[in-house]
């Protein structure tokens, strides 16, 4: 059965277009709530069963073209030595953050498979409970959002520490992104193994960088990440507040681009001259009346002018403040105006 995601990653014509959201399993549908209880987010994150129900409550719910596998960017640092902690009112906080030569040469690497074991069998649950013509995701956070916050220790405005280190320290650098490498790309071949059909590099942290910088520190790193899984499956490569790395970034080569809100999809896509990109509504605009959502949705879609390739999604993820049945309409829109039926 062909997959209408998977075609999309392909560039390739579709009968409407596909559509799947960042964050769709989250905090603002209730059903999220009734299988995570009083259970702490890490828990939650390393349960297989738990973590599959709610992938496939969110599918279920909205009736997307993909699933995405419900886990954190972060728990993989824990395996590697890091102290993990979801604080209420703060978010993760990590007690020994990386700040020194002997902090990186500390870390771990080990496959994935003795690492993050939950994984593969969280990615099995999925899949026996998937519809047939729907494309399940996988994913991780990219090297250097990975990196930012392990020298942060948790979330950060202006990115001190981090570029402190990576300015000061080049070679102490180099090494965290070696290691940092490894470990994802271990974990994204356990999930491609266990049956994911595509993987999401989220690097929501790299619109921080400079051109220069982004070119000096990270590109390489990324690079060799993406060329270690190129040809398995699709690969997605998400950043935020990126539209001045963009050029850049599709040196990558990803299969498909996501694109935030901040730039134009088609004109972006013309100028980049990519096979699929994804994106790339305002989630905002999810808090607003139907009304509303439709004519941004329209205005995406009027862009793209039915090229083949474009994937349907947000700019950023669904936020908790989203009503259900906005999410729903989105999505129930998408498929309608685009209908070649």
């Amino acid at each position: 059965m062909q997959k209408i995601f998977l075609q999309a990653c392909r560039g390739e014509a579709t009968a409407y277009t596909p559509i799947w959201l960042n964050r769709q399993a989250g905090r603002y549908m209730p059903e999220y709530h009734k299988v995570k209880g009083d259970l702490p987010s890490l828990a939650f994150f390393k349960n297989p069963d738990l973590a599959a129900q709610a992938t496939l409550d969110a599918q279920r719910i909205l009736g997307v073209d993909a699933a995405i596998l419900f886990a954190d960017l972060l728990p993989i640092l824990e395996p590697m030595g890091l102290a993990l902690d979801y604080k209420p009112g703060v978010g993760p906080v990590f007690d020994n953050p990386v700040r020194s030569a002997r902090d990186v040469a500390d870390l771990v690497n080990a496959p994935a498979a003795e690492a993050t074991p939950y994984i593969a069998r969280t990615v099995e649950n999925v899949l026996s409970g998937l519809p047939k013509q729907v494309a399940l995701i996988g994913f991780a956070g990219a090297p250097f959002t990975l990196a930012s916050y392990a020298v942060e220790g948790r979330g950060s405005n202006n990115y001190v520490l981090v570029k402190k280190l990576m300015y000061e320290n080049p070679q102490i650098w180099t090494q965290l992104l070696d290691k940092l490498v490894e470990q994802v790309a271990s974990y994204l071949e356990l999930q491609i193994d266990s049956g994911v059909e595509a993987v999401q590099l989220f690097d929501t942290w790299v619109g921080c960088l400079s051109v220069d910088d982004f070119r000096d520190y990270v590109l390489p790193h990324t690079k060799r990440l993406i060329d270690r899984l190129r040809g398995r499956v699709p690969i997605i490569y998400f950043g935020t507040g990126n539209g001045h790395l963009l050029k850049d970034v599709a040196e990558l080569k990803p299969d498909v681009l996501a694109l935030d809100w901040r730039v134009p999809l088609g004109a972006t896509w013309a100028a980049l001259g990519c096979r699929a990109v994804q994106g790339n509504l305002d989630p905002i605009v999810l808090c607003a009346d139907r009304a509303t959502i439709a004519k941004q949705a329209q205005a995406i879609l009027d862009q793209v002018e039915n090229r083949p390739g474009h994937i349907f999604n947000l700019g950023h993820g669904i936020i908790p403040e989203t009503p259900v049945d906005h999410v729903k309409y989105l999505v129930d829109y998408v498929h309608e105006q685009s209908s070649s039926g």
